[in-house]
């Protein structure tokens, strides 16, 4: 059994991510057009052909820009929440729409995914678990505040894509309007490097292989921080952090065995 993932690119101007097994592949969100989406999947090795669905966490653009039509092309379902439908007007035409009622968990071929809320300024967001065999992959990004549900869904996983968004300090020193900051900082807007970290803490165990920092800011985030944050709080070398980027995203992981 294979279980492994790759970011296609993580941050404001784009996102996806590439879950695979050795019976199913998914595209959770795409946030780039059909040109950059096919040469960011054809970098990772990946035959759109062989993609099984794309799964939305949101309607903002840079997760859901490119849904419709590379699922339109490819004759895609697409899953998410009956929110996330509405709220996108990207999404108005879509005859694959598959709800996800109630954030009850589903299968595609052999791949588990549990969706789950998350504190976000949008509809109705949702990010996911996804289990192959007994590998659980955690996903989080684009939430503001992290609830105690959010925390029992992510422990026990094997591997982590998760967003360490901004610095604090960084942010409130930014040149962004101060309406910016606020939404950003609040309870529904990103996590931050402190956040995230105090996060990991508390659900790290010895299962976990990986973690992967999503979404960073460019203005106002720096990964030397976040690599420094990420190994104090796993007692990690920081050599061993990742961290998906908006240009290439981050290679294959491997969550289970290959």
């Amino acid at each position: 059994m294979t279980f492994k993932f790759a970011s296609l690119g993580s941050g404001s101007q784009g996102n996806g991510l590439i879950v695979s097994s050795d019976e199913a592949q998914v595209l959770v969100d795409c946030g780039f057009s059909m040109l950059e989406t096919e040469k960011r999947l054809s970098r990772l090795d990946v035959d759109a052909t062989q993609i099984d669905a794309v799964i939305v966490t949101h309607e903002h653009g840079d997760h859901v820009g490119g849904v419709a039509g590379f699922a339109k092309k490819y004759a895609l379902p697409v899953y998410c929440t009956p929110g996330t439908f509405l709220a996108s007007p990207k999404l108005a035409n879509l005859n694959s729409f598959q709800p996800i009622k109630g954030y009850a968990s589903f299968k595609i071929k052999n791949l588990l995914i549990q969706p789950y809320p998350v504190p976000h300024d949008a509809r109705e967001p949702s990010q996911f678990t996804i289990t192959c065999a007994h590998e659980k992959l955690g996903i989080l990004t684009d939430c503001g505040s992290i609830t105690p549900h959010m925390e029992l869904q992510l422990t026990g996983c094997s591997a982590l894509f998760i967003e360490f968004n901004h610095d604090a300090d960084m942010l409130k020193r930014s040149q962004y309007p101060l309406a910016l900051k606020e939404r950003i900082s609040g309870r529904f807007g990103h996590i931050s490097n402190s956040i995230a970290a105090k996060l990991l803490d508390r659900i790290k165990g010895p299962q976990l292989k990986h973690v992967v920092a999503a979404h960073l800011s460019k203005e106002n985030n720096d990964p030397s921080i976040v690599r420094r944050l990420i190994a104090d709080a796993l007692g990690w070398s920081e050599d061993g952090i990742d961290i998906a980027t908006q240009e290439l995203g981050v290679d294959w992981r491997i969550v289970g065995p290959a």
